[in-house]
């Protein structure tokens, strides 16, 4: 017993508590030592061991035992360097000898708050089931009672509007004779026209320089050589001078969230600005943690951030749950859509951007009797971040589907279906199915959807999963290069690349979204609402969102 407890130690733990396991094939290994040189979080180590080895030479053989030294990989059991599953290893191995394999046994979460600190992490939440919105299935098939469309062939406008669409009879204009006048004291709101899927707010920071340059540049690309209107959210924390006083900045929506980080530099560049940017968004909350603030860890935050937000280096930049110089939603949705508006001279398109929660629609009751509020972003639990508890993004929030088919009906309820456009968000293309959850969204009443680590996926090859697969973008550890600051790091991604899959993304989207509403013969309108469209297997499902049930 003495000499067993010389070798297993109280407090180490074996390797079925870990969520990944590392599988190292010996006899494949050449010992370059390439695995354990790019391994993010040092989960895995060269050593040596001792082993006996039975061998027989000479010309009458004898089998002689010996003891030799040989070198091998092993994996840590040290919970500070778990394996994160992302595979780097193998990506890296030219014989093929590790990978690490996901332990469906693990007790990783009963161990991980040793030090009694709670465990966080970025990325999504780890629930690999299916959304609701990957349950519903397009049945309005229309055949010979409606006219149906050629999808490859049939001219189409895929585009929606961002901005509040007063009602014809609401319009501050007059005919006389022929012409058209506008009331000179009236107001009209800025309306923009966009593509339905927009790239959600992902701040410069969260992303590595050549990741958001990536973005960006391929967002330029779909708008002046593509014709694709898509537009992208600066997340908070602002964006390069140069791109705020440049004529891209009409394609980029500019968040101000409760942190107000690069608020001062945007405000004082509005005399440079060529453009106008394409809206405001004001975060108030975030689908994958709500009730929390953003979060930019102090390894992030290198000189370009610290100078683009105005802070120190190497600070923790954490902003506050609430607008701190707000006293209600109502007083915050009101104040700051009008200093906001009254910035542009009000003619930007100005909305809050929500978490998916059960007071959602006494928000939008609020913004409904707002004249200048734009439009309203309701993010769902299965939005992704930089940096959140776990226990927040596993345990916290709201389904998107329901809380948008809540929000429509409310409208319809008003009159306002039309007037004020909802946009979802969190959990999009999920399971890479981009074009079939948006469509579905739209029928559920939604103007617009945004995506975030779906287009990191797609365009960066993103290795995080629902199965708490690598997800270190809170770390600035990020082995693509893709949530990092790390020069070393970030220089593994090639922005041209990040951009060329950007307008990869975009047009096979556009392509699917015109073959799902073809045969509901839409060519030239959004099927906003239409859920007549749309079936679902689940009876419990089916009676919640007020849709066909089908089995």
């Amino acid at each position: 017993m003495e000499s067993a407890g010389q070798l297993i130690q109280s407090d180490e733990l074996t390797y079925q508590d870990f969520p990944y396991i590392i599988e190292w094939r010996e006899d494949r290994c050449t010992r370059c030592g390439k695995c354990t040189a790019v391994c993010p979080v040092k989960a895995i180590e060269p050593t040596v061991r001792t082993q006996r080895v039975v061998r027989s030479e000479g010309s009458t053989p004898v089998p002689t035992a010996k003891r030799i030294t040989v070198s091998v990989v092993s994996q840590s059991r040290d919970i500070e360097r778990y394996c994160v599953g992302c595979g780097t290893c193998s990506m890296v191995c030219p014989t093929e000898a590790i990978r690490p394999v996901y332990n469906s046994h693990h007790r990783f979460l009963i161990y991980k708050n040793k030090g009694g600190n709670a465990y966080t992490r970025g990325g999504r939440r780890n629930d690999p089931s299916p959304s609701t919105v990957e349950q519903l299935k397009f049945t309005r098939i229309s055949m010979l009672t409606d006219p149906a469309l050629d999808a490859g062939r049939h001219e189409f406008h895929i585009r929606t509007l961002l901005g509040r669409n007063l009602p014809p009879e609401q319009l501050p204009v007059r005919v006389e004779g022929r012409k058209l006048v506008k009331d000179a004291e009236a107001f009209i709101p800025p309306v923009r026209e966009i593509f339905p899927i927009r790239i959600g707010s992902m701040s410069v920071g969260a992303l590595s320089p050549h990741m958001w340059e990536g973005l960006a540049m391929g967002v330029a690309y779909l708008n002046e050589v593509e014709g694709l209107p898509v537009v992208m959210c600066t997340g908070e924390g602002g964006i390069p001078p140069r791109l705020l006083k440049s004529r891209f900045a009409r394609y980029m929506i500019l968040q101000i969230a409760s942190g107000y980080f690069g608020w001062d530099e945007i405000v004082h560049a509005i005399p440079e600005m060529k453009e106008d940017p394409c809206a405001i968004e004001i975060k108030y909350g975030q689908g994958a943690k709500p009730g929390d603030g953003g979060l930019l860890m102090a390894y992030k935050v290198l000189k370009l951030i610290a100078e683009i937000r105005g802070v120190p280096q190497f600070v923790d930049l954490a902003s506050p749950p609430t607008h701190q110089t707000k006293y209600s939603i109502e007083e915050a949705v009101a104040k700051m859509i009008q200093a906001m508006s009254m910035a542009w001279g009000f003619r930007v398109p100005v909305y809050p951007k929500i978490s998916g929660t059960r007071t959602a629609q006494a928000v939008l009751n609020n913004l409904a009797r707002n004249p200048y509020a734009a439009a309203l972003c309701i993010d769902g639990e299965d939005g992704g971040t930089g940096a959140a508890y776990n226990v927040s993004m596993d345990k916290m929030g709201h389904p998107v589907a329901s809380n948008i088919r809540d929000c429509y009906l409310d409208l319809v309820k008003q009159g306002k279906q039309n007037e004020l456009p909802l946009i979802a968000a969190g959990g999009m293309g999920k399971s890479g199915h981009l074009a079939a959850n948006a469509a579905a969204m739209i029928m559920l009443g939604a103007s617009a959807v945004d995506i975030g680590k779906y287009i990191m996926q797609a365009t960066a090859n993103c290795l995080g999963d629902e199965y708490n697969r690598c997800n270190l973008c809170n770390t600035g550890r990020c082995p693509r290069g893709i949530t990092t600051q790390d020069p070393k790091l970030y220089r593994r991604l090639d922005p041209d690349m990040v951009a060329q899959r950007v307008v990869d993304v975009f047009r096979v989207a556009d392509t699917e979204l015109k073959k799902i509403f073809a045969p509901m013969g839409r060519s030239t309108e959004l099927p906003i609402g239409m859920s007549d469209g749309l079936s679902v297997s689940n009876r419990e499902i089916a009676d919640r969102l007020k849709i066909n049930y089908a089995c």
